[in-house]
């Protein structure tokens, strides 16, 4: 192998500049300009119908109108993705092998100390997509009207109450422990198989409280059947904007995002991830994009591949907290 000192002197001596680009840079900036050539395939760790499924839909089908090439949504459903992860992990580094995501991703990798792949050293980041909130929720014969009412009534009575989650280890079992830390209430969580089951749980009182996906949130708040208290979001949710967020009602250093989107295998070349993010920016800020999302409750969020890949690193931290603090265990 070469002497660095030597290689850089023979290319000084060739008269090729130090700013040249590398054969990596120029075969990266070759595949852009013809990507894509082929069919993408985007994989959705979950069941078709869920959020992480609705948003890879929406980005294919605006991405086929684009570029003319099949974009495929392949569903592998699996514990927390793993099994769809794994196959992106280990796929071709080329940027035709993408993986829709939630906050789960990050979540797996605090909850799991053997997974089939690193979720910080095998993924590369394309974009945010959106941000989903999740509401405070309980049953209005709880007589609770607000945040406050609900930390005085826990506090009045320590180890009486709970709250319900659609699982262990999900987003909002983790949301209800950062509540519970940052409140410093003591509640007992009940885990659910679901959504629909833990929020009926709340909605007919047999919990306490519930945090619950914006868009199963609104029907039943509109209809009076559920009291929404606040958003988990840092800021208010916009189809909700009379709600306060938790940080506003009470619990002044409480923020859980909720968020999606899209990662592909790492070692793609950088010059392909920028193409598909400046796509992925394009199809957000489209109009019929931006109403189909926000009446999901969805508030398009498209960042840099490189914002992404850091908001990925502090969101595993951050998770990994809650589960050590919490000692939640999964395997």
């Amino acid at each position: 192998m070469m002497n660095p000192v030597a290689k850089f002197g023979l290319v000084a001596l060739l008269g090729i500049g130090c700013a040249q680009p590398s054969w990596a840079q120029t075969r990266g900036d070759g595949a852009a300009q013809t990507y894509p050539s082929k069919p993408i395939r985007i994989l959705v760790g979950f069941s078709p119908g869920s959020t992480t499924d609705i948003l890879a839909r929406v980005v294919a089908h605006k991405m086929n109108e684009t570029w003319g090439r099949p974009i495929v949504v392949d569903n592998r459903p699996s514990a927390g993705g793993i099994l769809a992860s794994g196959v992106v992990a280990t796929a071709n580094p080329d940027g035709y092998t993408l993986l829709s995501v939630s906050a789960g991703h990050a979540v797996t990798a605090a909850l799991y100390t053997k997974l089939p792949y690193d979720t910080l050293k095998d993924f590369a980041g394309v974009s945010l997509l959106a941000t989903v909130p999740s509401i405070l929720v309980v049953s209005p014969s709880s007589g609770v009207k607000s945040v406050k009412d609900l930390l005085a009534l826990a506090r009045a009575k320590p180890g009486a109450y709970n709250y319900s989650s659609p699982g262990i280890g999900s987003a909002n079992h983790l949301a209800g422990e950062l509540f519970k830390s940052l409140a410093k209430i003591d509640v007992a969580h009940v885990p659910f198989k679901g959504i629909p089951e833990a929020m009926t749980a709340a909605l007919q009182g047999s919990v306490l409280f519930n945090f619950s996906p914006i868009v199963n949130v609104l029907p039943l708040a509109k209809g009076g059947r559920v009291t929404a208290l606040a958003t988990s979001t840092g800021k208010r949710a916009a189809a909700m904007p009379d709600l306060p967020t938790i940080a506003e009602a009470g619990v002044p250093d409480y923020r859980f995002d909720p968020w999606f989107g899209l990662v592909t295998t790492a070692k793609t070349p950088r010059p392909v991830l920028a193409k598909l993010n400046r796509e992925i920016t394009r199809i957000l800020g489209l109009p019929d994009v931006k109403e189909r999302l926000l009446a999901l409750g969805a508030e398009p969020t498209p960042i840099t591949p490189e914002q992404f890949d850091a908001y990925v690193k502090a969101e595993v931290a951050k998770f990994t907290k809650i589960v050590r603090e919490a000692n939640i265990k999964v395997d």
